[in-house]
């Protein structure tokens, strides 16, 4: 009798560490982007998955899937809302397909200067206002954190010094409704297709122009095929972090903060970090003999971009309007 109760003691006692083994064993998340992990994307996700392996005691791990892996950033955005992808980084600009208002932060000239952009990003109006009018509207993912990789520029074979000299260019633009205003305002073609497709489309004549950061172009080696890069400094960079409504309706509250925590981690030290890293691929690539245009007249461009803000963002709706208000508050 005696053995029998020692027996189902140690039965329980293995099965209760065993069971305790299980729940430690830690849950592999994805984390898509489609740049490759040289980028401020890749920035980001370490930073997110450092902080989230942290905060979580090692139990909650993220899978890295760059260089658009997992699809490029339209795919991205549906393969979250269906739940075939955990996390991701997309621009606020692609986000604009699932939810139109996102595009607010396309229109031109609105951050004036790196030190703005920073700290607009960093103003609880703006990323509360953001993500409300995500959240309200967006079905099958969340936004958690705003960041940013910097000002937008465009290259090309050419050299960009004023308004005139971007006349009937064919530039291949994000596909949102205030890139396809704004670039039409300065007397550009717009084109629109995927970002894997840019480099061959430069190199063939398709399009004769693109546009964005110094360190994407440097990284997808753009500057091959249009060695030319003119810093308008049209359009902020940002980006926004995500998360499929699939896997943030199966957490409990407490990996729900370590989640939340790893995201606003992105957002307090992406924008930092990412423009350092523009100005180290300049450097790099003016060794490399890339021209960089350095003085280019935007008082056209601004001139045609300014009457066209109020209008693009109340087409947007009323959350774009809201978070344009909210940036141009910031001092």
């Amino acid at each position: 009798m005696c053995s029998k109760l020692v027996f189902s003691v140690n039965v329980l006692f293995f099965a209760a560490a065993a069971a305790t083994v299980q729940a430690a064993e830690p849950r592999h998340f994805s984390f898509a982007y489609d740049q490759p992990h040289t980028t401020a994307y890749g920035i980001a996700a370490d930073t997110f998955a450092g902080k989230l392996q942290e905060l979580s005691k090692g139990t909650m791990i993220i899978d890295q899937f760059p260089g658009a892996q997992l699809g490029q950033e339209p795919q991205v955005l549906q393969k979250l809302r269906t739940g075939d992808v955990d996390f991701a980084i997309t621009s606020t600009a692609n986000s604009a397909t699932v939810q139109p208002e996102s595009g607010v932060f396309s229109i031109h000239f609105v951050f004036r200067s790196e030190g703005h952009l920073k700290k607009a990003l960093a103003d609880p109006a703006v990323v509360a206002a953001f993500k409300e009018m995500m959240n309200s509207k967006v079905e099958g993912a969340r936004t958690l954190a705003l960041g940013t990789m910097g000002f937008r520029d465009i290259y090309s074979k050419r050299e960009i010094h004023r308004l005139d000299d971007l006349k009937n260019l064919k530039v291949r633009v994000q596909a949102t409704a205030t890139e396809d205003t704004m670039f039409p305002a300065y007397g550009a073609q717009t084109i629109h297709m995927p970002f894997g497709d840019v480099y061959t489309s430069l190199q063939t004549g398709v399009v004769e122009a693109a546009e964005n950061g110094v360190n994407v172009y440097q990284m997808n080696k753009h500057y091959e095929v249009a060695p030319i890069m003119s810093l308008t400094e049209h359009e902020a960079n940002n980006n926004v972090i995500w998360v499929s409504d699939k896997v943030w309706n199966s957490l409990t509250d407490e990996q729900k903060r370590w989640v939340q925590a790893a995201a606003d981690e992105v957002g307090h030290t992406m924008p930092e970090r990412a423009l350092g890293l523009e100005h180290e691929s300049m450097a790099r690539l003016e060794k490399m003999g890339v021209k960089f245009v350095k003085d280019v007249d935007k008082s056209g461009f601004v001139r045609e971009a300014e009457p066209l803000q109020d209008r693009l963002a109340q087409q947007l709706g009323p959350g774009a309007v809201k978070i344009l208000q909210s940036v141009r508050n910031v001092q």
